[in-house]
């Protein structure tokens, strides 16, 4: 255990993360050159593509230093905000944390955002400047910041070039001597931290683990202590960064159980796994604070028959990503799908990229909306998640309310006025601003957080040159007058098209949805009314013309009596028709107003 260092990496997203991993496997020789390529650890091709850390990845090192050999357990974190949820289960299972800040940028906004969450783990922080090769570098203006941010001195601070492998041999020494070893009872009974897992067809779940306590081997019973649920240790080992199976894992560890267990749902992030029989006086670890999705969008397959393939893969996708929820959700023009709930908007994208590639699932995905709340007339509360979960009867609602989130937003002085326009502009509150340097400034404002889902940080970049930086957090609901709008087609409601809008924007919504739906339905034999209703009261109306058809055209002439009961044949029908018929909808315009 005195030659075990658990630490991670973290940063503001394309600060250089996955290139210093990159040079701390080429430095320990855990990857052979000849296979080395550009971001080791980021395994998926979404990631490369887009240039990000999506998943954390662990990976064990062996390194030499002072004439003793010592195991250096990384775990690679993601930098975006939507993806916090997989940094604080990672810092959870370490003892220290590299601070990494990039010198042409200085500290960002995510930066000061993973540094408390770090804190508040009581991790040690070791704080790195990357990126001094730069020609843009400002290495000594973002020490200055990072030790003010830190209350240390500068000449503390190592400042690296993970890109050509400056200084990166510091870090390692540092990790060393700095970040303390894990702490534990070897002697004590198994006590391991779930802090992600995957799905393997033969092994069943793997379960990412750090061992507090205890050991395990290869082939002994286990058991989950909060899903109360017995499995097998087909295989444990470590992260290499491939999976390696060792005879055992003891204290202070971080590696995989293959537990054989089939079922993904009974392997959750948090749990606490020990040896079977479990011991009456044994505490399960502190497990991690469950997250609360605040985004929400609705996923339909294309195809009808690829439900089931899509409800396996969302199972799956959850076991190493616990921020993800998703329930049933069912209309009859749509068929079946889910409303899946995510942290932010960019979670749903990845999400909804990886079942497409990795399960080669065709999908129709609406556009993002957010959790509202209602207080009825007897002060209960309901959380709802789509218009089909608002009361059918709007009198005894009491209170409405929706999420706001905390803003922190890093810019240089120099936009401060286009920022501020922007943020003006969704209705923010502001709330403090602090000074770094004598040319960056970050606003702490609050606004609803369906002013930010959609759009909002790509308007700050756009202000900013994309020198600005954004951090954010749900703080809690606010009353805020919402409305549901309903949709009536040739008088027959239509409940998948309903919304739930902030009053103040309701009638430019409904007259802006009676429009679309004018365009994309088919027009029928007879005049079709669209009617956007609130609260009863037509807000909103569109008339789709009738399909015209000439009945008089073969008719060259003669007594116009003739021609005009024709007219009136066809008008009658037309009458009859409009009575009678049920308008179908073509499954087509449903997912255009879906995906707005």
């Amino acid at each position: 255990m005195d030659k075990i260092r658990n630490f991670v990496i973290i940063a503001h997203i394309d600060h250089g993360k996955s290139t210093l991993a990159d040079r701390f496997l080429e430095i320990t020789n855990t990857v052979p050159r000849g296979k080395m390529k550009p971001q080791f650890l980021d395994t998926m091709d979404l990631e490369r593509e887009k240039g990000i850390t999506i998943k954390m990845q662990p990976v064990k090192m062996r390194y030499e230093f002072n004439g003793a050999t010592y195991v250096l357990n990384l775990i690679d974190t993601p930098g975006h905000i939507d993806f916090s949820y997989e940094v604080s289960r990672s810092l959870a299972a370490v003892e220290g944390a590299i601070l990494l800040v990039d010198a042409t940028k200085g500290i960002q906004a995510q930066t000061l955002y993973n540094l408390e969450l770090a804190k508040k783990q009581g991790l040690v922080i070791i704080p790195v400047i990357n990126k001094i090769d730069s020609i843009n570098a400002r290495t000594e203006d973002s020490a200055k910041e990072l030790a003010t941010l830190l209350n240390i001195q500068p000449d503390e601070i190592i400042k690296i070039s993970a890109k050509d492998g400056t200084n990166v041999k510091d870090v390692l020494g540092m990790v060393i001597t700095k970040v303390p070893p894990p702490k534990g009872d070897p002697n004590g009974s198994l006590r391991a931290l779930i802090f992600d897992s995957k799905y393997d067809a033969y092994k069943g779940v793997v379960a990412f683990v750090r061992i507090r306590d205890g050991k395990i081997r290869q082939g002994e019973k286990i058991f989950l202590m909060a899903e109360r649920e017995r499995g097998e240790a087909k295989e444990v080992g470590f992260f290499s960064p491939a999976l390696v199976a060792s005879s055992e894992m003891k204290t202070g560890d971080i590696g995989y159980i293959a537990t054989g267990i089939k079922e993904p749902g009974k392997v959750k992030t948090g749990d606490t796994i020990t040896i079977y029989p479990v011991s009456k006086e044994l505490e399960p670890l502190p497990g991690y604070k469950n997250p609360q999705p605040m985004v929400f969008v609705s996923m339909y397959p294309d195809d009808s028959d690829e439900f089931d393939l899509l409800r396996e893969a969302l199972f799956k996708l959850k076991l190493n990503d616990a921020a993800l929820e998703f329930e049933l959700e069912s209309k009859e023009s749509l068929g079946r799908g889910f409303r899946c709930g995510f942290l932010g908007s960019l979670h749903a994208e990845i999400i909804a990229e990886r079942l497409k590639r990795e399960f080669e699932l065709s999908l129709v995905v609406s556009s993002p909306s957010v959790i509202y709340k209602i207080i009825d007339k007897k002060d209960k509360e309901y959380l709802i998640r789509s218009a089909a979960d608002w009361p059918k009867d709007p009198s005894q609602i009491k209170e409405t309310q929706e999420p706001w989130a905390r803003l922190e937003i890093m810019t240089p002085l120099m936009f401060l006025g286009k920022v501020m326009e922007v943020i003006d502009g969704i209705g923010a509150e502001h709330r403090d601003k602090k000074y770094f340097g004598q040319d960056k400034i970050l606003l702490i404002c609050e606004a609803p957080l369906r002013e930010i889902i959609v759009g909002f940080y790509d308007n700050i970049l756009r202000s900013t040159q994309g020198y600005a930086s954004l951090a954010y957090e749900v703080v809690g609901f606010r009353k805020t007058p919402l409305e549901k709008i309903e949709v009536l087609i040739a008088g027959n409601k239509e409940e998948a098209f309903s919304q739930i809008i902030p009053t103040e924007k309701a009638y430019q919504e409904g007259s802006r949805l009676a429009k679309k739906l004018k365009e994309v339905l088919p027009p029928q034999q007879f005049s079709v009314v669209i009617q956007i209703v609130i609260s009863g009261r037509v807000v909103a109306r569109e008339t789709i013309r009738a399909r015209g058809r000439d009945v008089i055209a073969p008719l060259y002439g003669g007594d116009y009596t003739r021609k005009r009961k024709l007219l009136e044949r066809q008008k009658k029908g037309k009458k009859e028709l409009k009575e009678k018929a049920q308008i179908k909808i073509p499954t087509s315009v449903f997912f255009d107003i879906l995906k707005k």
